[in-house]
């Protein structure tokens, strides 16, 4: 800056002035000031700002686990939200491992003078690592499932609710022959979409509905597909775990000439891209991954400021198409 003023032919109070946006300066000092910044091709120092204030305004990020679904997306929201709060994002990654190999990833950044912590996790991978963890910032994580560590915030996608509505759908429709094909259960998400559908057509007076169990991917959901397509007695509807089961169920369904929605309505999960254009166009619930990575550092912000750490639900959104119809 001392450079900076030197060549503006001002004082160095000046040039932080117009750094910072102080309205006190005249328009053509400013005007000098800039013109000086671009030739001499002038940087802030963060470091030393972060110093001098004894604010980093810097967040780290922990990827935890390798396949996250709709990571992009969730980064997306992450450094939206982190840039809108004046912050920067530092990310480092952690695959695994014991408690004690997360506490160091997170002290790594912290050393970088992160002022909070933001984790999307993948809840196998860190639910027992971040149970007893004591952090020297404000922490915030991404991930399914109410984690019991009282001093971090979380946030994560409403899967029971995303089940509801998917189960509800068909209901209004008239059907209550609803057979739900799940992911794996070893997996929260598949577990807490079950307990959505299950209260929903116990609401609905259907005290025994069938499941059947798959794992997520497209060969599960055509393999229970076909099952249903050669019974004599086929279920009105099929709400799949993903919509990458409901493509396997609609390759199914096509091979034994069961139509859809004329002989079985279905309904997917995730609203993965492309799925407005199956035949027919899929009926699926939609998650706002953006929203679930903006709301995590929106959380986390408030907390740097004194906030209590939270529990936070994003709800998802029902995403009507032609794949699901009353029953004939």
């Amino acid at each position: 800056m001392v450079d900076v003023a030197r060549e503006a032919g001002v004082a160095h109070v000046t040039v932080s002035r117009v750094l910072n946006g102080h309205p006190s300066v005249r328009p053509q000092t400013r005007e000098r000031v800039v013109a000086a910044i671009e030739r001499l091709g002038y940087r802030r120092n963060d470091l030393a700002r972060s110093l001098k204030s004894g604010r980093s305004m810097a967040i780290g990020l922990v990827i935890a686990g390798s396949d996250l679904f709709e990571l992009p997306r969730t980064l997306r929201g992450v450094e939206g939200a982190a840039q809108q709060s004046g912050y920067w994002v530092n990310m480092s990654s952690w695959q695994g491992g014991d408690a004690d190999q997360l506490a160091a990833t997170v002290d790594r950044l912290i050393s970088q003078a992160a002022e909070g912590i933001a984790v999307i996790a993948d809840r196998p991978l860190v639910a027992g690592a971040l149970e007893r963890m004591v952090t020297r910032v404000p922490m915030t994580v991404v991930t399914s499932g109410d984690l019991t560590n009282p001093a971090i915030g979380s946030v994560e996608l409403d899967q029971e609710l995303g089940a509801r509505l998917a189960t509800r759908h068909l209901l209004e429709l008239g059907h209550r022959d609803i057979v739900h094909l799940t992911g794996h259960l070893a997996v929260f998400d598949a577990r807490a979409r079950v307990d959505g559908w299950r209260a929903e057509m116990r609401e609905a007076g259907v005290t025994s509905p069938e499941m059947l169990e798959g794992d997520f991917t497209a060969a599960s959901g055509y393999r229970l597909g076909l099952e249903l397509a050669r019974r004599r007695r086929r279920p009105t509807a099929v709400f799949a775990g993903n919509d990458q089961m409901a493509i396997g169920v609609l390759a199914a369904f096509a091979e034994e000439g069961v139509a859809v929605p004329g002989d079985v309505s279905l309904v997917g999960f995730d609203d993965m891209k492309g799925s407005e254009y199956l035949v027919p166009s899929l009926t699926t619930v939609r998650q706002d991954f953006v929203a679930l990575g903006r709301t995590s550092i929106e959380v986390l912000v408030g907390m740097i400021g004194g906030a209590r750490p939270r529990h936070h639900l994003i709800a998802p959104t029902l995403i009507v198409r032609r794949s699901a119809a009353p029953p004939r």
